[in-house]
């Protein structure tokens, strides 16, 4: 019997999940409600910080939009953020009116390069996207110092990052004026589509909670189970609809309550690739620093030039193989809309040109057992090692 196709990432789902979903359903009630509140909560205290508020949303996408909006980015300012990341990082700014300003990111890490955000500010800016690519933080310290020495804005791009830490504390806890999670089927959390916004700043709280909902004064849940007429609402700001249900938030509940545990087996599966294809010509992805966690949300290595093929014929034999591979990212700067809207050149961005040009995500998740991990080190192994 030929093998079956390993995918590259699968949701990791059980019973709890699938019966709070099916309570949900039963409960008549369907949108924002008890159970988006009830996950609001539980994922604040996950933090520890009483100061934090999190605000539930469909997407991440959504989140930084809201964030962006809230912190006052305006038609025509400038927000830096990094080329080597998805489309959503930058598009977020562009339905502000506002345009991204793209920069390179470290040779190591691949997160945006501290030096190149302070080289690209002018008196436009007025915010900075630090996206912790993999799981893996980027160099606050540098960016939040930027920050602070120019009154700039810090939205965290944490799609990748939950539970990272940075210098022993959670991103999400860092000083920047809001973090934005991805709860996206494929993420260390995940509800099919949703996210989560936090911040410790009640105005912004304030503002994303009204915009999260078409502007409205009053969340649909307080009208709709108030015991007195409370059908009157105000709507205050032309906002969106970029509400969690309850049914994903159902979902959310149970999976933050195994996030530890998920993160245990994903850091066991990266150092067991680093472990093993350590012969091989690849760099491994950089790992966190003693002591704190690299959310290991994806393991991206990069085929050195002594590799025996380049990255997209490595990426069809591992196909053949019945293994499934991703790349994670096609630099902001090669596709057409960015590239062309902003006059963008591979020769801008020699670090991210170079990394993307080598680079492929193997499968890790923390449904994947020893042997679907020993299979994919396996073929690996097979192709590259010469």
């Amino acid at each position: 019997m030929s093998e079956a196709f390993l995918p590259f990432a699968l949701p990791d789902i059980d019973e709890n999940e699938i019966n709070e979903v099916v309570d949900t359903m039963r409960s008549g009630w369907l949108t924002t409600g008890p159970k988006t509140r009830q996950f609001e909560k539980e994922f604040a205290e996950f933090f520890g910080d009483p100061s934090l508020q999190a605000i539930a949303i469909n997407s991440a996408t959504s989140g930084l939009h809201l964030a962006l909006e809230a912190v006052g980015i305006k038609q025509g300012d400038e927000v830096i953020t990094t080329t080597y990341t998805f489309t959503a990082s930058g598009a977020v700014i562009r339905y502000l009116g506002a345009h991204p300003v793209l920069v390179d990111v470290d040779p190591v890490t691949l997160n945006i390069d501290p030096a190149k955000v302070e080289a690209a500010i002018t008196p436009r800016t007025k915010a900075i996207i630090p996206v912790h690519i993999g799981g893996l933080a980027c160099d606050m310290e540098a960016i939040l110092d930027i920050a602070k020495r120019h009154n700039l804005k810090v939205v965290e791009d944490a799609a990748h990052a939950l539970p990272t830490t940075y210098q022993g504390k959670l991103i999400g806890t860092l000083e920047s004026d809001v973090t934005v999670y991805s709860f996206y089927a494929t993420k260390t959390l995940a509800t099919g589509e949703g996210g989560m916004l936090v911040t410790r700043d009640p105005k912004i709280a304030a503002r994303c909670k009204v915009m999260r909902l078409h502007g409205f004064d009053r969340d649909a849940f307080d009208r709709y189970t108030s015991t007195r007429p409370a059908w009157h609402y105000d709507v205050i700001a032309p906002g969106f609809k970029y509400n969690m249900t309850d049914i994903a938030a159902s979902m959310g509940m149970h999976q933050l309550r195994k996030v530890s545990r998920f993160h245990q087996r994903r850091q066991a599966l990266a150092d067991r690739y680093t472990e093993a294809l350590a012969s091989l010509p690849i760099t491994p992805p950089a790992h966190a620093a003693e002591g704190e966690k690299h959310a290991w949300h994806l393991y991206m290595i990069r085929l050195t030039k002594d590799a025996p093929v380049d990255r997209d014929t490595f990426i069809q034999k591992m196909a053949d193989k019945k293994i499934g591979m991703s790349v994670h990212f096609i630099p902001l700067h090669l596709h057409p809309y960015w590239r062309d809207t902003y006059c963008l050149t591979p020769e801008q961005f020699p670090v991210a040109q170079t990394a993307f040009e080598a680079i492929a995500s193997l499968p890790l998740y923390t449904k994947m057992t020893d042997d679907d991990q020993e299979r994919v080190i396996r073929a690996v192994q097979e192709i590259l090692g010469g």
